[in-house]
Order: structure tokens, then sequence, then C-alpha cells
């Protein structure tokens, strides 16, 4: 095996020259350091990493647990998009870094308690961690935050123990409503709900409702609780048409684009037309919604950047561990397509700005735009945008 003191003597410079180029290290001449890379490439030597973590008291690794959910339907592996996507985001931080990532799916039981051996264990292996989607309880997050980084992703705004990346669902879930009503004139509404304690569905039900509380002539005419998954959206759709057959509402909201579908197949079973009878929109904007008849409106998450993001603030807390813990909302776009009652054939996106006020004040939103600007770009649907892609231009 190819040791330090080979690529020493090959370059002819001393073990702690070769360890400040390995390194990265100031204090070593252009042309000295061109002969020890040279001299590393050809013996092809690999630095000892444990080594390396020992004399840095660092690893250079961090941890990313995901979400692991149970499936029933094959589009629901379209929910590896996100993770997908969020690794790209973290991985295209970490790459210019020289830090590895050490990935691992985890469920916690019904009061948010992850599978704690396997969490401690994880934790004894990383610098920090990445915590997806918030799906761990605030108590459990403030005692591992204790002992090591933590930044949660997708989590609550209000969490105090971590620090937080999400999209700005509040104001992406207000927008998208008030669309249906500014827009095509809903007045009656069926919300999909996701999982109680889920953050992202906690912010998308209080937006709901704020932007209801600004419309007095609009009604919210029944409600259900799905579990993020098109099987559960089917059984919403199912139980709706059930209970509403004789008089359908105007529109239904989904919290995400699974759900939405299956709302659209429980529908297309049922010869229920839409947007014709009745209008459907999810949130997320995941790359199936736009394939299916008739394509979905949604609201797109920036979920690379979220990645991103969450991973340059894990690396800054890593580094300086007594920041403060803040809280970055990603803004949301609304990605307009037929379901709601746009025209075919042409996708529309509107940038959503913050609405300015939060889901525990119970102000109404001001009349208008509130929280949409009004600037558009139509978008043919043959170049719409593919997860992880910039927007083409208008």
């Amino acid at each position: 095996m190819v040791t330090v003191y080979d690529v020493a003597r090959l370059a002819g410079v001393s073990t702690a020259t070769v360890s400040r180029v390995v390194h990265g290290r100031d204090r070593v001449r252009e042309a000295t350091r061109i002969r020890v890379r040279q001299a590393i490439e050809e013996l092809g030597y690999v630095p000892d990493g444990a080594a390396q973590s020992l004399s840095r008291r660092r690893k250079d690794v961090i941890g990313l647990v995901c979400k692991e959910r149970e499936v029933d339907y094959a589009l629901e592996n379209a929910g590896l998009l996100y993770y997908d996507q969020v690794l790209r985001g973290v991985e295209e931080h970490i790459r210019a870094h020289d830090w590895s990532l050490l990935i691992t799916f985890m469920q916690a039981d019904d009061m948010g308690e992850p599978d704690v051996p396997r969490l401690n264990a994880l934790a004894g292996k990383v610098d920090g961690i990445l915590l997806g989607e918030g799906f761990v309880a605030s108590h459990y997050i403030e005692r591992l935050a204790a002992r090591i980084p933590v930044v949660v992703i997708a989590g609550a705004p209000g969490e105090q123990a971590a620090d937080v990346v999400a999209a700005d669902n509040f104001s992406g879930s207000a927008a998208i409503v008030t669309h249906l009503i500014a827009d095509h004139g809903k007045r009656r509404l069926f919300h999909v709900d996701g999982p109680r304690d889920a953050p992202d569905a906690i912010e998308r039900r209080h937006a709901l409702h704020h932007a209801l509380r600004s419309s007095p002539q609009c009604q919210l005419i029944g409600s259900a609780h799905g579990i993020f998954s098109v099987r559960s959206g089917e059984q919403a759709g199912e139980d709706l048409l059930a209970r509403h057959r004789g008089a359908l509402p105007d529109a239904v909201v989904c919290a995400n684009d699974q759900m939405a579908i299956g709302v659209l197949r429980a529908f297309a079973a049922a010869d229920v037309r839409v947007p014709a009878e009745v209008a459907v929109v999810g949130f997320d904007d995941i790359y199936p919604a736009s394939l299916f008849d008739p394509p979905l409106t949604s609201v797109d998450q920036p979920v690379r950047m979220l990645g991103e993001r969450a991973c340059a603030r894990l690396l800054d807390r890593i580094a300086d561990p007594t920041l403060q813990p803040t809280v970055e909302l990603l803004p949301t776009e609304l990605v307009l397509r037929a379901s709601c009652g746009c025209p075919p054939g042409v996708v529309t996106r509107r940038v959503v700005t913050t609405i300015g006020t939060s889901h525990a004040d119970s102000a109404p939103a001001k009349q208008g735009s509130r929280g949409v600007r009004q600037a558009t770009r139509r978008i043919p649907v043959q170049t719409a945008r593919l997860p992880g892609r910039k927007p083409a231009k208008a």
C-alpha cells in the first residue's frame, strides 16, 4: 500500500509538506505543490481519511435522514423524486468542500419518535445531520441538536431547537386557493388534507383557512385527511362522491400532487369531468402531475434549493455551533394548467411572494393579489419545466 512516506520520497519533500498539499493549506510554493500532486497521481496515493479526521477532530461527513413511506401504488415511487432533488442540492454544495454524505431512510412512530438507537448510531459517524421533512418530534430534535449540529428540511417554521429550511408553503397554498376564488369564481371548496402533524400540511391547511377568511362569499363544504399518497387521495375522492354526488364542490384543494392524482383517478372512474364539473389542484409540481389528463395545476417548490440551502446552513453550524437557530423560507411558484379551469395546452407560471402574515395571524388577507405577483410567463406544454431544471424563457 502506498503511504505518505512514498509520496514524500518521490517528490523530494517532507511528509509535512505532503500533508499540507493534501489538506489544501497555504505555505507551499506552487512548484512544490505541483510536484507533490504529480507524485500522488503517479503512485495512486489515497489519503487516510480516518487519520485526517483524527488530526482535525472532524469526519468531513454529514448525514441525511430521509422519511420512509409505505407505498401502495407504483406512482408512489415518484415520491423519490423529492429526495432525488434534495440529494442533488446537498451534493452540489458539499462537492466543493470535499465532504461526504451518509444517507439513511427512517420512519417515526405516531408520537414522532424515530428509531433512536439507529439515529444515535448515525450521529456518531457524522459531523452534522439533515433531517428530512420534519417527521421527528420537536422534543427529540432538541435532544439531538444538543449533541450534534442539526438542520431540518421542510420542518415547522416555529421550530425552536434547530435550523429549518423549508418552502414558503403558507404563501404558496394561499396563492393557489386565491387563484381558484379570484380567477375562476370558485365558491364551494373541498379540502383533501395531509397528515395532521406534518409541517407542510399544517402550513397549507392554515393558508387555506386564511384565504377563505378573506372571501366570506366562499365556504369549505368538507374535508378529508390523507397521508400524502395516491391511494389516500383516491379514497378521499371516493368518499367525497359518496357524500356530495348530488351537489359537488366547485373545486378540490389537495395538500400535495400525489393525493390530487388520486382524486383525479376517483373522478375519472365516476365519469366526473375535470375541470368542467369540479376543479382539482395540488402542491409540489411533481413531474407525473403534468402527464395526467387534464394536467394538474400545482405549486412548485424549489426542492433542489432546499437541499443546497440546508447543507450550507449545516456546514455553517458545524463551523460555528454557537449560531442561533434560524428559519429560511424559499419562494414558490404557481404552475397553472388545465385542471383548475385555465386554458388547455399552455402552462402559466406566477412567482408567489410572501404574504407577510403567519398562520397565527387572524387578520384576513388583502383582496386582490393576496401575495401573487401578477407578472406571468407562459410556457408551451412541451417545454414545461422538469424537476431540477430552470424554467424555459417565455
